[in-house]
């Protein structure tokens, strides 16, 4: 199978990579298996020295790896710049806090001493997607080598530059060979990866039909995975909310990304008390976002990653459209090369209809009206997804009393959703299972292991 490194802003072929040999893919396996028996007995000092070290090889070469992004998936050049700054954030502070989180948990028993050790598990693959090329792989990678496993990516078909470069960083910080390995195969071969016996658990970021595969295929094997699925967030608008800069952040959390993120806002669901105003504001934050070329740093939106996807949004914005949802702005594909869709808004949409009921991967900003605070969070929880979500309003209490209602793995209250090291990060429902990142990130892919000891 051959992968294609195509820029989305033109169409242009960069690259095409063939799929390693059967020997070749074994040859790289047997090497991480290897690899693991040193890697979880080197000491933690030198496990966080080289993750440190990664962070530094990201920020020295940010320029060049935000340019392999935006070249490869379209993502505007700021952002893209943004996103290697985030990776080596990661990076620090898991070699700052793992040593802490890792730490053994003394317990008081009927031993002379009981306690609670985190150790490595194995090689574990990660299977990710193309909308976040480099986070969404570091913010499983740093956890996982500095807890003492090893690291396979089977990365998206779209972006093997990405995934080559990332196998580049951590060779730059010293890691030893087999500690973090790419391999460039299609899903097909990835599910005799994950049956693997070497292969000792899997993680996926992507779609739940993905999620649902992986974790079928990893199952029959008795093998542990975290699954990091779509979304379609809430973005609850209640009437004492501060609707300025509940309409700017609601333009960001729709565009950022050009609104290719599973925790983008997607549904915006206002009170009718403020729905008038709050469109109004809405529309004129969305008509100032900027659209073109990826690579000019004043470009707030770039092209899609792909034409299918393009294709895909459109669709569900005719026939939400054709349902009886109102286009206020965009809703038509632009002449011209490249995979670009114009930001677009629409009003009066209600369930049933698909920007309402469908995850929308795109610019797309579908507004919902409700009549009260009861019935937005009933709506918001009338999703088969639960990824994250954000409740605007001027009473503090009253929307953590809110949030604590909503079904999510993350609720902000006046803020944009996003990822945080610091914090725990995944969903429920058909948005997946399991945590990544902060403390809970860190302690999914161990053996949690009971010592209880006594003197003889």
């Amino acid at each position: 199978m051959a992968m294609e490194s195509l820029n989305p802003a033109t169409g242009e072929l960069i690259k095409r990579f063939e799929e390693p040999s059967s020997q070749e893919i074994e040859s790289l396996l047997a090497g991480a298996a290897a690899r693991f028996e040193s890697w979880r007995t080197t000491p933690m000092e030198e496990r966080t020295r080289l993750m440190a070290g990664a962070a530094k090889a990201l920020r020295d070469g940010k320029d060049r790896y935000a340019e392999i992004m935006t070249v490869e998936m379209g993502k505007p050049i700021t952002q893209s710049a943004a996103e290697v700054e985030k990776c080596a954030w990661v990076c620090d502070y898991y070699a700052e806090e793992g040593p802490r989180h890792l730490s053994p948990r003394f317990v008081e028993t009927d031993a002379d001493e009981s306690f609670v050790r985190y150790d490595p598990i194995g090689p574990v693959l990660a299977v990710m997607p193309w909308n976040f090329p480099f986070w969404q792989v570091f913010r499983f990678a740093a956890p996982a080598l500095v807890a003492g496993n090893v690291g396979l990516l089977k990365h998206a078909s779209n972006v093997p530059q990405c995934a080559l470069a990332i196998e580049e960083v951590f060779c730059e910080a010293g890691f030893p060979e087999g500690a973090f390995t790419t391999l460039l195969i299609g899903a097909k071969t990835a599910e005799g990866v994950i049956r693997d016996p070497r292969i000792k658990a899997a993680t996926l970021t992507g779609s739940d039909p993905a999620g649902r595969k992986v974790a079928s295929t990893a199952g029959r094997e008795l093998k542990k995975t975290v699954l990091e699925l779509g979304g379609s967030d809430p973005f609850v608008v209640l009437e004492d909310a501060d609707l300025d800069k509940a309409a700017d952040v609601a333009a960001l959390a729709r565009c950022i990304n050009s609104g290719q993120s599973c925790i983008a806002a997607k549904r915006f669901i206002v009170v009718q008390d403020v729905l008038e105003a709050f469109e109004a504001k809405f529309r004129a934050a969305l008509e100032k976002v900027v659209v073109g070329d990826p690579m000019d740093p004043k470009t707030e939106v770039g092209p899609m990653a792909r034409a299918d996807l393009r294709d895909e949004l459109h669709d569900q914005v005719t026939r939400s459209v054709d349902a009886g949802a109102r286009c206020l702005l965009g809703g038509a594909v632009p002449d011209g090369p490249g995979c670009f869709y114009p930001v677009t808004l629409l009003s009066g949409v209600r369930e049933g209809m698909a920007a309402a009921d469908e995850e929308t991967f795109g610019p797309v900003a579908p507004v919902i009206a409700v009549p009260d605070a009861e019935e937005a969070v009933a709506l918001a929880n009338r999703s088969e997804f639960g990824l994250g979500a954000s409740v605007w309003t001027n009473d503090l209490d009253r929307g953590k009393a809110l949030a604590a209602r909503i079904e999510s793995g993350a609720v902000f209250v006046n803020g944009l959703v996003k990822s945080d090291p610091r914090l725990p990060f995944g969903g429920v429902k058909l948005s997946g299972y399991g945590r990544e990142l902060s403390e809970e990130g860190i302690r999914e892919f161990v053996n949690i292991k009971t010592v209880w000891a006594a003197a003889t």
